[in-house]
């Protein structure tokens, strides 16, 4: 077994990802160790390699210092297992890792919400807290119940479902059943966890759902399926969403994937009484919105954040059903990590760059 993992590391926040070694811990408890085998780019990294959150007035606290790991969309085959995870996994599994540590203690960790933890803890894989996540050669799991079997699912989609695909289906669950389906669903944002979102919509409501984006090649994509696709951009844009509902008053959902002060605007201003608007994105900026709106139009707006363990599990069945066809991605190597960062700043991929680790050594090399 290696006795080293490699990792790109945020040494400095702004800066490219730089290479760090450092030893390899023998696996305890219920912990497995995984060398990891195909990792996601999703836009918060981003954030964590910046250091803030939409703007430099809201930096991350990460509570240590630098180098840290990031990349929480992860895929790997199972190398070592902690005494307490023998017999839950085996050496040679392949899985999907729920990224979403926790402290394992709380009220929120107790029932499967992990990913709700609010106590301090380094337990998080690939969220800055530590030196392993999907861009380190190798990755500590916490405990085995974090090793979801990726079987039935092709090499290296799993790694993304584990974060855009749990975030969108946690979104999209949180909307209950639309009254009139599908066309009820405005899915705001076709980046990648907008375009999963979009993906599982149609397998969750049985039929296509809205969508808006900005940029017209993501559009097409949506009326290549039937969809009615609509630009921000366009000033009768908002007419054009209200119109196209049940009856003209509004839609019942906006899952917004994007998180700025116009895209909320625009929910608002197409959502019918009794809407809700899902909040997901994180590009930042301030809700401007009068508080006797919300109690007039008896709109729901409510934030989500990734997804508990029994979503995961319930995500994975959805997929392995067949009804979710997978959102645009390409391939690199993991040695190109730094150009598809400043491919992903640029706007430049569409759906999600899939890393296949590519580590040169003995101690590492796939």
């Amino acid at each position: 077994m290696a006795s080293k993992h490699k990792v790109m590391a945020v040494t400095e926040f702004g800066k490219p990802l730089e290479l760090v070694e450092r030893a390899l811990p023998e696996v305890t408890a219920d912990e497995v160790l995984i060398k990891t085998t195909f990792a996601g780019l999703c836009h918060s990294d981003l954030h964590q390699i910046d250091g803030y959150f939409g703007t430099k007035e809201m930096p991350i606290k990460l509570g240590h210092k630098r180098p840290f790991c990031i990349g929480h969309e992860i895929e790997g085959v199972v190398i070592a297992a902690g005494p307490g995870a023998k017999g839950k996994v085996s050496v040679g599994d392949h899985v999907a890792v729920y990224p979403w540590g926790g402290c394992q203690r709380c009220q929120e960790c107790t029932v499967g919400d992990q990913n709700l933890c609010s106590q301090k803890h380094a337990n998080d894989i690939g969220n800055g807290k530590n030196m392993f996540g999907g861009f380190s050669s190798h990755v500590v799991i916490p405990t085995y119940k974090y090793c979801f079997d990726k079987s039935g699912i092709p090499d290296g989609l799993a790694a993304i479902y584990m974060c855009s695909g749990l975030t969108a289906y946690s979104a999209l669950k949180k909307i209950g059943s639309p009254a009139n389906g599908a066309r009820d669903v405005l899915i705001l944002g076709l980046g990648g966890v907008g375009m999963q979102g979009f993906e599982m919509a149609k397998a969750m409501f049985g039929s296509v759902p809205m969508a808006a984006d900005i940029r017209e090649e993501a559009l097409d994509t949506v009326r290549a399926q039937g969809g009615l696709a609509f630009n921000p951009m366009d000033k009768d844009c908002i007419m054009q969403i209200r119109k196209a509902s049940s009856d003209g008053n509004g839609i019942a959902a906006v899952i917004d994937f994007v998180g700025s002060d116009k895209t909320f605007a625009l929910s608002q201003s197409v959502l019918r009484r009794g809407g809700q608007a899902i909040q997901v994105g994180l590009l930042g900026g301030t809700i401007k919105m009068p508080l006797a709106m919300v109690i007039f139009k008896s709109v729901k707006i409510q934030g989500t954040l990734t997804g508990s363990l029994s979503e995961c599990a319930e995500m994975l069945d959805l997929i392995r059903g067949g009804g979710v066809a997978p959102i645009p991605h390409h391939f690199r190597p993991l040695s190109e990590i730094n150009q598809a960062v400043d491919d992903l700043r640029a706007g430049k991929i569409t759906g999600r760059c899939i890393f296949k680790h590519d580590w040169v050594g003995s101690d590492s090399s796939l």
